[in-house]
C-alpha cells in the first residue's frame, strides 16, 4: 500500500492463513478468556498490551508467600528484595542479549529518555539529529539541546512510504558529524505507522562517531532485539508494552561504553554513594543505581521476569510471524472495502512491503464523495461496538504533518500568533484535517477480530460525511 488512497488491488487470489492460528487460539481461550467473555474487539496493542492470567497469578501467589522491603539495606527483607530485583535485571539483559550493558529501571520509556536528555553533554558544538518519525518523548529530548546552545536537526520520511530518506540522512549524518557531536535517535518501529526502520543506521551513525538513541519501545514486543548484533548506546524500553503487566516499568539500556558520558546533574536517594552537607560535595554511584532515583517498585520488578519468560515460551519469532500475517490479513480485507461508486472506504499510509512493517498502521476514512471522516467520530463509533481502537495524532506530530501535508510556514503562522493553543484550535486555525485511526494487532488478535472490524468500517459504505456533522 502506497501513502495514496488505495488503488492498487490485491489479487483476489492471494491467499494469506494465519501461521499457529490452533496453538494461538489455545492460548487466548486458556489466558486472555475474558476478551471474548467480554465481547472485546481489542485492536490497541500499541498503547498497550494485554497481561496473561498466568502472569498475574503466578505474582500475586509470589507477593502472599513472602516478605519485602525497600531494599536500601541489608536487613533479611531488603535483602530479598534486593536479590529479585538483581535477578530481574539480569533477566532483562539476558532476553535483549545485552551482556556489553548497564540497566537502569525507570517508570517507563518516557523516564528513559528524559534521563538521556538531561544527562547528554549537550553543548553549543552539540546537535541533535532525529527523524521526523518520533514519540514526543523523543521529540521533548531537543529542549535540553537547545537550552545547552546546542543544534536540532529534523529528517523528514518520505510521503509516499512514510520511511526513511537515505541519501539526505546520510549527508546530514556524514556532513554535521565532522565538525559537532551528534546524537542521533530514531524508532526501531514507528509507534504510529508501524513502519519498521532499518537498523542499519545504528552502526552507520557510530562509524562516523556519532552517539545513538535507538527508540525500540513499539519494536521488541513483537520483534527480536539482540544486542550483541546492533549496539546502540542509550535503548528506552517500557514492559507493559510487551507483556502487558506491571505498567509504570521500563528501563534505559546503557552500553558500556556511554555510561560515564552521561553527566547526572542532580542526585537523589539511592543514587549516590556519600554525600556531605557541610562540604556541598557528594559521589555517585558507578552502577545503575546512579540513574535510580529513590525506592525502585520493588514489589512490582519481579513480575518483569516472569513477563520475559512467558514471552520465551511462546517464542518471538512465532510472535513475529503471527503478527505479521495478522497484519497483512487485516490491510488485504480491508483494501477490498469500496462504496458503491467504486471509491475506497479507507486508505492505509506506509510501504507495500509487508516485511518493513510491525502490527500497527494507520488510515483515513473517506466517504462516498471522496471527503474525510473525522477520526473521532470513528472511534465514537467503534467504542459503541466495544471495539478499541485509537486516533489522534499519537503523539508523533511529525507523521501527521507529514500526511497531512501542513507547511512549516502554516504551522510557524499558528505558534508565533498564540500564547497557547490545542488540537481544535489549531485545525480550525489552519484549516485542515488532523491525526488518523490506528488499529494495531497482537499475537492473540484472531479472524473473528478482524471480521468485527471490517464489518464496522463497512457501515460507512455509501455515507456521506456530512450527514455526521
Amino acid at each position: 500500500m502506497s501513502n495514496q488512497i488505495l488503488e492498487k488491488e490485491i489479487p483476489e487470489t492471494k491467499a494469506i492463513s494465519l501461521s499457529d492460528d490452533a496453538f494461538f487460539s489455545e492460548l487466548r481461550k486458556k489466558e486472555y478468556s475474558r476478551i471474548d467473555k467480554n465481547s472485546e474487539v481489542y485492536l490497541d496493542f500499541t498503547g498497550g498490551n494485554i497481561y496473561p492470567e498466568f502472569l498475574i497469578k503466578k505474582h500475586h501467589d509470589f507477593l502472599l508467600k513472602n516478605v519485602f522491603g525497600n531494599p536500601h539495606s541489608i536487613n533479611p527483607t531488603s535483602k530479598r528484595s534486593s536479590e529479585f530485583i538483581a535477578e530481574t535485571r539480569q533477566k532483562v539483559l539476558d532476553f535483549f542479549n545485552a551482556k556489553d550493558y548497564i540497566c537502569v529501571f525507570t517508570q517507563n520509556a518516557t523516564n528513559a529518555l528524559r534521563i538521556v536528555g538531561e544527562s547528554y553533554p549537550f553543548n553549543e558544538n552539540t546537535e541533535y539529529i532525529l527523524l521526523s518519525d518520533n514519540h514526543n518523548s523523543v521529540n521533548g529530548i531537543r529542549e535540553f539541546c537547545k537550552n545547552k546552545g546546542g543544534a536540532v536537526t529534523y529528517v523528514p520520511v518520505q510521503y509516499h512510504d512514510l520511511q526513511i530518506n537515505e541519501p539526505l540522512l546520510k549527508k546530514l549524518l556524514t556532513e554535521h558529524s565532522k565538525n559537532k557531536k551528534v546524537l542521533f535517535s530514531f524508532p526501531a518501529q514507528s509507534n504510529v505507522t508501524g513502519v519498521k526502520h532499518d537498523l542499519k543506521w545504528v552502526a552507520y551513525a557510530k562509524n562516523l562517531g556519532c552517539d545513538v538513541i535507538l527508540d525500540a519501545a513499539a519494536f521488541v514486543p513483537t520483534s527480536r532485539l539482540d544486542l550483541s548484533e546492533i549496539q546502540p548506546d542509550f535503548i528506552p524500553i517500557s514492559f507493559y508494552k510487551i507483556f502487558g503487566y506491571p505498567t509504570g516499568l521500563g528501563c534505559l539500556l546503557i552500553h558500556k561504553d556511554s555510561f560515564q558520558e552521561l553527566k547526572k546533574p542532580w542526585f537523589a536517594g539511592g543514587t549516590v554513594s556519600l554525600v556531605s552537607v557541610n562540604a556541598q560535595d557528594h559521589f555517585l554511584t558507578n552502577t545503575h543505581e546512579r540513574f535510580e532515583d529513590g525506592t525502585l517498585n520493588y514489589l512490582d520488578i519481579p513480575a518483569i521476569k516472569n513477563g520475559l519468560e512467558f514471552i520465551e515460551s511462546i517464542g518471538m519469532d512465532k510472535i513475529s510471524k503471527r503478527v505479521h500475517t495478522i497484519v497483512e490479513l487485516l490491510a488485504h480485507k480491508l483494501s477490498k472495502l469500496t462504496h458503491s461508486n467504486g471509491k475506497p472506504l479507507l486508505k492505509i499510509f506506509g510501504p507495500e512491503d509487508f516485511s518493513k512493517r510491525g502490527g500497527n498502521m494507520i488510515m483515513s476514512f473517506y466517504d462516498i464523495n471522496g471527503n474525510t471522516f473525522q477520526t473521532e467520530l470513528i472511534e465514537e463509533r467503534a467504542s459503541l461496538k466495544n471495539i478499541s481502537i485509537r486516533t489522534g495524532c499519537f503523539c508523533n506530530p511529525g507523521v501527521d504533518e507529514i500526511n497531512s501535508c501542513i507547511t512549516t510556514e502554516e504551522l510557524s503562522g499558528y505558534f508565533t500568533s498564540h500564547s497557547d493553543g490545542n488540537y481544535h484550535d489549531m485545525v480550525s486555525f489552519i484549516g485542515k484535517m488532523r491525526g488518523s485511526v490506528r488499529v494495531s494487532v497482537g499475537f492473540i488478535t484472531n479472524e473473528n477480530d478482524i471480521e468485527k472490524f471490517c464489518d464496522f468500517v463497512s457501515e460507512f459504505k455509501d455515507k456521506d460525511a456530512s450527514e455526521f456533522n
